[in-house]
């Protein structure tokens, strides 16, 4: 059984812990952390989505952040971020190639596969811009079923109009967006 620690609306674990399965059942707060693989072109940049397993326990078959995961209890956020992106994509970054970009809140209530869903997660954001062949990733089955490169802006606004393919938090692709323009303005880019 997974256990995660329990937080503050600030990400701070409070010392508490509590079983995922608890954490979602009765939507108690707990981290995340989201990896977004990027790459530059000439137009802006697309995002590396994956599609989530048809036996997810929530959204599945639609296209979600690269790679995203829950932080176990005891775990840091970059730490988890690092092992998920491995895990899903079989992407074995290192420490120096994530960017950390923000954090942000996802909380909501829906019904899969039968049964309440209660997610309230504190999660750190990060950027994985290193060239990736699509066609040598090793994905993780029970998690994935395919990945695909997309228009980040492309995304964006269709979350705004339809959430038939797309499960992406609209706050975490907010993060990114304002990340990289933070970058463009810096002239880091």
């Amino acid at each position: 059984m997974e256990y995660l620690d329990i937080v503050d609306e600030t990400g701070l674990p409070t010392g508490k812990t509590v079983s995922r399965e608890e954490a979602h059942k009765k939507g108690i707060l707990h981290r995340t952390a989201h990896v977004w693989v990027v790459k530059k072109h000439a137009r802006g940049y697309d995002i590396l989505l994956q599609k989530r397993s048809e036996e997810k326990e929530s959204f599945p078959g639609m296209y979600d952040t690269s790679s995203a995961g829950h932080i176990p209890a005891g775990d840091k956020p970059l730490e988890s971020a690092l092992r998920e992106l491995n895990e899903e994509l079989g992407i074995p970054a290192a420490p120096c190639q994530l960017e950390y970009a923000g954090s942000f809140r996802i909380k909501y209530e829906k019904e899969f596969h039968g049964w309440p869903f209660r997610d309230n997660e504190f999660t750190s954001v990060y950027v994985y811009e290193q060239p990736v062949d699509i066609g040598a990733l090793r994905l993780q089955a029970s998690e994935v079923s395919e990945v695909k490169w997309f228009g980040l802006e492309a995304v964006w606004q269709e979350i705004h109009r339809s959430r038939e393919r797309f499960c992406v938090p609209t706050d975490g692709l907010k993060v990114l967006r304002e990340h990289l323009k933070r970058r463009q303005d810096d002239g880091r880019d």
